[in-house]
């Protein structure tokens, strides 16, 4: 059983009766008193996974910042997670609690510390992001935070994970994740309840979160990386192709001849471009026989040989990254990267990245998307063809288009570059001959 699975299972079996239990708790404690009123002083966001959401929040930890300051912001997040809160620096790195999820004690006794450490800075307010996940919520009841907000199953609208919220969000399908996200911060300047109605419009929430600006260590590390795993030639530009995504939602995968064609198209057509496959560790293998099956000495693999800030240093450097719709797809904001992500399962209305460099690829057939937070994104379609009818030639189409237009200024500045050497040149021979005619 692999990690997913486990942490749904948990989720369902533990979870729910937990909730049930923390909720009759939750009345008990109530009993003769009432959420306080007023803007909170301090504020704890809760997202224990999916790190390309923890993107989509930028807007709404921005919101929180202005609201009460940098310093009485926290988050709790998996261990595994944090990097990309690290990477966009909202977020003091002390307050960012993170739980090592590799051992079940040692998860135990991070989330007992992160627990502790809330109350002792009695922070007031915490905002639940996960959608309907039961444990999550019960970590918002146990911070001790005197106000939740958390999305809550009123009339069926999702799955029953309690009455723990003093803020109770009805999740609206229709609403970009990031302008939802906003509206969970929003809620806590309204008096505590159902939030039914919720007399607030929806912020934009379309500001790009920071660009991240390697040092030049970083640069020479990752230039350091791909050298070594090319080590008949040097790299003069790079596509990048992600055709894993994570085991949350395996249906999101575009498949993997696809990838396999559209590499070889890319190499054929670009013989100054090198295109490489990014993968985690545990992908490494399967990446090398992807590289071996596009058969081309310009096509090679980074999957496992970086680490996630390099992965970032890494879209830096390249053009374009096409990928299924996971986080890479949201990392790659952080960097002037453009990416063509693949939608299926999803809708980009809901989860594309908030970038002008993004370009999605949605069939939108008639039972797609198939998957939301209402279902806790459990699908039982075991057939994807709203990624199968993605058509590789119309990728391949929409790359060239970018490679070309973000290939073009250089070309031009090497072109200028050259004809200033060759005037140089000329200039030197006139002024040689002159010496020499003297």
């Amino acid at each position: 059983m692999n990690s997913v699975k486990v942490l749904r299972w948990l989720d369902r079996w533990i979870g729910l009766p937990a909730c049930w239990l923390l909720t009759g708790w939750r009345r008990l404690a109530d009993l003769g008193g009432r959420a306080p009123d007023g803007p909170p002083r301090s504020i704890v966001f809760i997202k224990l996974v999916e790190q390309g959401s923890t993107v989509l929040a930028y807007a709404a930890i921005r919101r929180a910042i202005e609201w009460v300051g940098k310093k009485n912001v926290y988050f709790l997040v998996f261990e595994e997670n944090r990097f990309i809160l690290d990477a966009m620096e909202l977020i003091e790195p002390a307050n960012v609690l993170a739980i090592r999820s590799s051992r079940p004690l040692t998860a135990i006794a991070d989330t007992v510390r992160a627990l502790a450490t809330l109350r002792k800075n009695t922070v007031d307010a915490a905002i639940d992001l996960e959608f309907f996940a039961r444990g999550s919520a019960g970590l918002a009841w146990l911070s001790g935070c005197p106000r939740r907000v958390g999305f809550h199953s009123r009339a069926g609208e999702g799955p029953y994970r309690g009455d723990l919220m003093t803020h109770r969000v009805r999740y609206n399908p229709y609403l970009h994740t990031s302008r939802t996200f906003c509206l969970l911060v929003e809620a806590l300047a309204i008096s505590a309840g159902d939030l039914l109605p919720f007399p607030v419009t929806a912020p934009p929430a379309d500001e790009l979160p920071p660009q991240l600006v390697p040092s030049e260590n970083d640069l020479i590390e990752v230039r350091a990386v791909i050298q070594a795993a090319l080590p008949s030639e040097n790299c003069r530009s790079l596509i990048l192709l992600n055709p894993n995504c994570s085991d949350m939602l395996p249906l999101r995968r575009w498949p993997m001849d696809n990838y396999v064609q559209l590499a070889q198209l890319l190499t054929a057509h670009y013989p100054q471009a090198h295109v490489a496959v990014t993968g985690a560790p545990s992908e490494r293998d399967a990446a090398e026989a992807f590289v071996r099956q596009v058969g081309s000495a310009r096509c090679f693999s980074l999957a496992g040989r970086t680490t996630l800030r390099q992965l970032l240093v890494l879209y830096s450097l390249a053009e374009v990254l096409v990928t299924n719709d996971s986080g890479p797809a949201h990392f790659a904001t952080l960097t002037p990267i453009d990416v063509v992500t693949l939608f299926g399962p999803e809708t980009p209305d809901l989860f594309a990245a908030r970038s002008p460099r993004n370009h999605v690829f949605w069939q939108a057939i008639a039972c797609s998307p198939c998957v939301s937070a209402l279902n806790q994104r459990v699908s039982s379609c075991r057939d994807n063809v709203c990624m199968q009818q993605i058509d590789v030639d119309a990728v391949y189409k929409k790359v060239c288009e970018i490679y070309d237009r973000r290939a073009a200024p250089i070309a031009a500045t090497n072109l200028e570059q050259a004809n200033r050497g060759q005037a140089a040149s000329v200039q030197r021979g006139t002024s040689i001959n002159r010496s020499l005619e003297s």
